[in-house]
């Protein structure tokens, strides 16, 4: 199978209308720092609100524990991203900041978005998701 990647960009200063900024939050919605810190600046994240929508960003809580315990809501992004099939959701190097994360560690965690138009990731997930073979 070829995979179409969709490559959301490094730095994402601006958005589209339809585009929506997708970022690494803790459950408090505490955005202070990080792609979070810049969801609120910038694309109407919402202090206090840790998952979800929310203005032009869509917070996946990656700071409560392991890969096991982010898993769900990152499912649960990809049922909204469905959902929405008019949205363009730019996925940061999500969990690879302040959460401490590694690129591998988090990148199996979005090999759907293979399967999802409407999902784009950063290319080192892409290569990650390629070299490990998670793709259907």
């Amino acid at each position: 199978m070829t995979m179409k990647r969709r490559i959301s960009p490094d730095r994402i200063t601006e958005l589209k209308e339809n585009e929506i900024f997708v970022f690494g939050s803790n459950l408090q919605g505490s955005h202070g720092g990080g792609a979070a810190a810049i969801a609120a600046k910038q694309f109407g994240a919402i202090w206090g609100q840790g998952v979800g929508m929310q203005g032009q960003s869509y917070a996946i809580p990656t700071m409560h524990g392991g890969i096991e315990e982010i898993k769900p809501y990152v499912n649960d992004f990809f049922e909204f991203a469905k959902q929405n099939p008019n949205l363009k959701f730019l996925v940061t190097r999500i969990g690879c900041g302040i959460a401490g994360f590694t690129e591998e560690e988090m990148a199996p965690l979005f090999a759907e978005a293979s399967d999802v138009e409407n999902v784009y990731l950063p290319d080192t997930f892409w290569g990650i998701i390629k070299k490990q073979d998670l793709l259907d």
